[in-house]
């Protein structure tokens, strides 16, 4: 999707989603933050947590990702995006390095799509989130207008029309396309509670900078007239942890300390209290 994202389809979807993030992390408050993939795209740059990683499937220019479990972990210190940002380390998104509730923030940006097991990774995040700490998740719309002609051009290379110009592809051949009715559900039965659900970008599936500036009208109505068709969908889920309760100091204030002492005293001999 490298590639792809250099498109001016792919620079007006990133814009859209860098606006998303930073609304969403910038009040989101804990000690350790996490980004998923998508290097072209700085999620945690409006956060201020003290420690915010970017963490990749494989080493920035490199044409395949680590082969075996071992090098998936390697930290990579020299490694740069080309955003100029270093990448924290390598490591696959279903095994995370990290212990169990120690992350409160994990950015997800269309890592689901690019996932061989989309249930894998959103079991990781679970495990290593901290109650109520969060996830946002970002993919491509299927029932968008952007989706539609992506399953048209698919349709039309099946019945042997491949060459033709309704079999061109408008988004990337990679990844798999994960409707939000259906990742609703995964997070549900996870007990991730989803916060928040938008959609964006409702411009038409024109590929040059001068028609998609001509077509923004749409992303101010599409809101309102058309919220579920847009191209890409954002989730903010919060990890709830049933029977969890916060407890209060160990110790408590006792009251008789404070009150005044009581002494009995005989009416009969005034020398003695």
């Amino acid at each position: 999707m490298a590639a792809w994202f250099q498109t001016p389809p792919g620079r007006y979807l990133l814009d859209w989603e860098r606006t998303r993030f930073a609304e969403a992390v910038a009040d989101a408050f804990g000690y350790h933050a996490l980004q998923l993939g998508l290097p072209q795209l700085d999620a945690l740059a409006g956060n201020r947590m003290p420690h915010r990683w970017l963490a990749l499937p494989e080493v920035p220019g490199s044409p395949h990702a680590p082969d075996s479990p071992d090098t998936s972990n390697a930290a990579l210190p020299l490694a740069l995006t080309p955003l100029g940002r270093r990448v924290d380390l390598v490591s696959h998104a279903a095994a995370l390095p990290f212990p169990a509730a120690s992350l409160d923030l994990v950015l997800l940006p269309h890592t689901l799509e690019l996932s061989a097991d989309p249930h894998a990774v959103l079991r990781e995040v679970e495990r290593v989130l901290v109650p109520n700490g969060r996830v946002v998740i970002t993919g491509l719309n299927p029932a968008s207008w952007w989706g539609l002609r992506q399953h048209r051009a698919h349709w039309m290379a099946r019945i042997g029309l491949g060459r033709t110009r309704l079999a061109r592809l408008y988004l990337p051949e990679a990844g798999a396309f994960i409707g939000p009715w259906r990742l609703q559900d995964w997070l549900r039965l996870l007990s991730l509670e989803v916060e928040q659900l938008a959609y964006g970008c409702y411009r038409p599936t024109v590929r040059s900078e001068r028609w998609l500036q001509r077509w923004a009208w749409m992303d101010r109505w599409g809101p309102w007239a058309w919220a579920p068709l847009g191209a890409v969908y954002f989730i903010v889920a919060v990890k709830r942890v049933r029977g969890m309760h916060l407890l209060g100091p160990a110790w408590r204030p006792t009251r008789a300390a404070a009150a005044p002492a009581v002494v009995a005293r005989r009416d009969g001999d005034p020398s003695r209290p």
